[in-house]
């Protein structure tokens, strides 16, 4: 959400920035929806004082006088009511335009339409040369026992995930690792519920803009949350934080789900796009300072390129263009690892600044101690890892001819020291 004075002074600059991102709001009509609501503010308020002081003038009105003053006031109250529904309807049109304001993109952002204009900004790493045929991460699951892949079909649907024995404790073991780096980081370590009311959802910015990827339970009024960031976000809502508590540093672990309604004919094998996974997630609250933000933004992209490295994956930075960011987001980096037997790079983290606008949503500020005004702060996400997302490159680059799995050295303690599972008995 933005602030409609910041929209009334910055005009065209919005409209630029909204053009960007490939979306559509009516600024002019917004902006005369503003004023609009202004002039029924004032005219409400002036016939509610002049129908209080008709109301008061009664008791000292003579016996003549008062038939007149009441059937006034009574008049009076018509029009205000009247005049107050107008308010509500006009409000109501204003609220719901400006829940779907998008943030303005960064000036550092690429322009782009859609995922074409993403930039690679750095590769690191190099691509394994297999001297054998590599099996993709099913085959690997297969072959080793790992996994109840028709199994958990037949029980939970298409689009599940039943993993066994030796991987089950390495998708755990990387959470642990990550967190315990995340921890050394300054980060407070949280397991949040996947439960959330719909308020959390609009601070988060999945409504109005996603309700189709997302589960909802009509019997109970809650939603499955697709991200510790939903839960995190409206954690201190309407809170005012001294200053001198930030910055705010979560790492979220919970449950995640997603319809995933956009993904028909898209690669769904496997690990691929489940509905339901694991994970640790990133979540900063800073001071309104757009330099202290994008430090923090910089911050979370290392760390996430860290644990790529500590699971020896090669990977790509991709910088993400204005037409593939999304509504929320100011500036976003994505983490791409590389997944041999696609011969291409796949997305494991997402890395966001969200500048101020989940902040207005939720209204979760904090007092500055400089000139002790109240300010928005700002917000930003990053997945610490998701999983069985990070799985799949994890197995099939570290595959060997036999079937196993080769372990990273930082992994091994997790993994009771083991510096390889599965293969061929």
């Amino acid at each position: 959400m933005l602030d409609i004075k910041f929209i009334i002074e910055n005009q065209k600059a919005v409209e630029e920035g909204i053009a960007k991102k490939g979306l559509s709001v009516d600024i002019a009509g917004l902006i005369a929806l503003h004023r609009e609501i202004n002039k029924l503010k004032t005219s409400s308020q002036a016939l509610a004082e002049e129908k209080n002081r008709l109301s008061n003038s009664i008791k000292s009105a003579s016996a003549e006088e008062r038939p007149a003053i009441i059937a006034k006031s009574k008049a009076l109250g018509e029009e205000l009511k009247a005049e107050q529904e107008k308010l509500a309807v006009e409000q109501k049109k204003f609220d719901d335009i400006m829940w779907r304001m998008p943030n303005l993109p960064s000036p550092e952002s690429p322009v782009g339409p859609d995922d074409s204009g993403n930039v690679v900004r750095r590769r690191v790493g190099e691509p394994p040369h297999f001297d054998f045929a590599p099996r993709d991460h099913v085959e690997l699951m297969e072959l080793n026992g790992w996994s109840e892949m028709e199994r958990i079909a037949a029980v939970s649907g298409s689009r599940t995930y039943a993993i066994t024995n030796e991987l089950a404790r390495l998708e755990l073991a990387i959470h642990l690792m990550v967190m315990d780096k995340l921890m050394e980081n300054g980060f407070r370590v949280i397991t949040v519920p996947s439960l959330s009311k719909e308020k959390p959802l609009y601070g988060q910015g999945y409504l109005p803009f996603s309700r189709d990827e997302i589960y909802y339970m009509p019997e109970d009024d809650l939603y499955l949350s697709g991200t510790a960031e939903l839960i995190l976000n409206s954690l201190r809502a309407d809170e005012i934080i001294p200053e001198n508590e930030l910055p705010i540093l979560y790492a979220g672990f919970s449950p995640c789900f997603r319809r995933e309604a956009g993904a028909a004919g898209k690669d769904t094998r496997g690990l691929t796009r489940v509905h339901q996974f694991m994970k640790t997630e990133q979540f900063v609250i800073c001071k309104n300072d757009i330099a202290e933000s994008e430090k923090w933004h910089q911050k979370l992209l290392q760390i996430s390129e860290e644990v790529l490295q500590d699971l020896e994956l090669p990977y790509q930075v991709l910088e993400v263009c204005t037409g593939d960011m999304g509504a929320p987001k100011y500036r976003q980096y994505d983490l791409e690892a590389w997944v041999p037997t696609q011969n291409r790079y796949r997305e494991t983290h997402s890395c966001s600044n969200i500048t101020d606008w989940q902040a207005r949503r939720t209204n979760l500020r904090y007092r500055d101690n400089a000139d002790g005004r109240v300010k928005f702060v700002h917000t930003l996400n990053n997945t610490g890892i998701a999983t069985p997302r990070a799985l799949v490159p994890f197995l099939e680059n570290h595959q060997q001819a036999d079937g196993s799995i080769r372990i990273p050295e930082k992994l091994q303690p997790y993994m009771m020291g083991k510096k390889f599972i599965g293969g061929k008995k």
